[in-house]
C-alpha cells in the first residue's frame, strides 16, 4: 500500500531538518515517497502569513521549477527534471499535496517558564496559518502533530483522547499545549464546514538519537544523559536532578513516532484525535537511575526539591492507533536508550563544538 500511496504525492515536511523530522523523511522514503519537500527556517519563516504564501507557492511548481533549497540533503533521492523523465508523478493537482507539520518552537521546564509567550505565539500562528491556508489550495491532506501536553494536568491515567477537554494542562507547559492543541479544533471545524482531510496525532514525549542534547533547552532524557557523561567526566561526586523523582513520564523512541505518523498520513483519515506512545511507564527515579546505569556516572544522585516536578503522571492509551490505523511502537525503552547513549557519546564533540 506504501509504495501505491506516495508515489503520486508531493509531501512537505515542516521540521523536517529537525529531530522527529529526519526520521519522518527516512521512513518516507522506505516507504516509496521520491518528491519531499522540506522548507528550511532560513528561506520560510512558517509564523508569517507571506512566507507560507511563498512556500505553497513554490511547493506547487513543476519539478524543475520547484526551488533547490526545498529538496532534502544527503539522502539520496531520484534526481529530477526533464532530464530525468520527470521522477515525480506530481502534476500539480492540489489533492496530490500532503503537508505534515512537524515544525515547533519547543523545549523542556526551563524554556517553557522563560519564553511561554513566544511558545505560544509561534506555534499558535504556524499551526492555524498552515492549516489555513492549505485549506484555501485545495491540498489533499493535512497532518497535524499536536502535544502530550494538551492533556489536563489531572487527566487520569492511562490519557484516552476523550479526556482531552476535561481540564487544564499542566501551567509550565499550558501555553505550548493549547497553542498545539488548537490544530485539533481548527481540523475537525474544517472537516465539518469545508470536507477538509486533516488528522491530529498526540505523540507522547519523543528521545532517540539525533536528539536536542543543549542543557539550556533539552528534555528530560537527553539533559540526563548529557549531565551524568560530563559529571563523570570531571569526577564530580554529585549528580542533581529535578524535582523528587516521583512523576511518571511515558517516552516513545523517534524511529517509531516517525513510523507512526507516516503510516497515519497513509491510513488514517478521521476526526478524532489519536494518542502515538509506547504505552510503557516509567517514574523520573527509575529513568534517571537507568541513565546513571547506562552512562558509567559513579558518584550519588541528589535530588533539587526546589525545582518543578512538572505534571504528576505521564501514559498514554495508545489503542486507539492500533484500531484505526494498524500501528503500535516495536522499540523496547532500554534498547532505545542506549542506542540513545551510543549516539550522543560518538556525536559529542560534534555537538559542543556548534555550541
Amino acid at each position: 500500500m506504501s509504495d501505491n500511496f506516495w508515489k503520486n504525492k508531493r509531501v512537505i515536511v515542516t521540521g523536517g531538518a529537525g529531530f522527529l523530522g529526519s526520521f519522518v523523511i527516512q521512513k518516507l522514503v522506505e516507504r516509496g515517497a521520491t518528491d519531499i519537500l522540506i522548507p528550511r527556517i532560513e528561506n520560510y519563516d512558517l509564523t508569517d502569513r507571506g512566507s507560507i504564501q511563498q512556500l505553497l507557492d513554490d511547493a506547487t511548481q513543476p519539478v524543475e521549477k520547484c526551488p533547490e533549497y526545498l529538496r532534502p540533503v544527503g539522502l539520496t533521492l531520484p534526481p529530477f527534471g526533464p532530464a530525468q523523465g520527470k521522477l515525480s508523478t506530481f502534476d500539480l493537482k492540489p489533492e496530490n499535496l500532503l503537508i505534515i507539520h512537524l515544525a515547533a518552537n519547543v523545549g523542556g521546564i526551563g524554556a517553557n517558564r522563560e519564553h511561554p509567550a513566544e511558545f505560544f505565539y509561534d506555534n499558535l500562528i504556524m499551526g492555524v496559518e498552515l492549516m489555513h491556508q492549505a485549506w484555501q489550495r485545495d491540498v489533499g491532506k493535512f497532518v497535524a502533530i499536536g502535544t502530550v501536553c494538551a492533556y489536563p494536568k489531572f487527566t487520569p491515567v492511562p490519557f484516552k483522547e476523550e479526556d482531552l477537554w476535561i481540564g487544564y494542562p499542566e501551567e509550565t507547559n499550558a501555553p505550548y499545549g493549547l497553542a498545539k492543541k488548537m490544530m485539533l479544533v481548527q481540523a475537525q471545524a474544517y472537516r465539518q464546514q469545508y470536507g477538509f482531510n486533516a488528522i491530529f496525532l498526540l505523540p507522547v514525549n519523543l528521545y532517540g538519537p539525533r536528539d536536542n542534547f543543549n542543557l539550556r533547552t533539552s528534555h528530560v532524557i537527553p539533559a540526563l544523559i548529557r549531565k551524568a557523561i560530563e559529571a563523570q567526566d570531571r569526577g564530580d561526586k554529585e549528580l542533581v536532578a529535578w524535582g523528587d523523582g516521583s512523576p511518571t513520564r511515558e517516552f516513545l523512541f523517534v524511529e517509531d513516532a516517525a513510523d507512526g505518523i507516516v503510516t497515519a498520513a497513509e491510513k488514517y483519515n478521521g476526526e478524532e484525535p489519536v494518542n502515538l506512545g509506547s504505552g510503557y511507564e516509567i517514574s523520573i527515579k527509575d529513568l534517571t537511575e537507568m541513565i546513571i546505569q547506562l552512562t558509567g556516572f559513579e558518584g550519588k544522585l541528589v535530588w533539587d526539591t526546589e525545582k518543578p516536578n512538572g505534571q504528576p503522571r505521564r501514559g498514554l492509551d495508545v489503542s486507539r492507533a492500533k484500531e484505526y490505523f494498524g500501528w503500535q511502537a516495536q522499540v523496547p525503552f532500554e534498547e532505545g536508550m542506549r542506542r540513545t547513549v551510543e549516539w550522543f557519546k560518538e556525536n559529542r564533540q560534534k555537538i559542543e563544538s556548534r555550541e
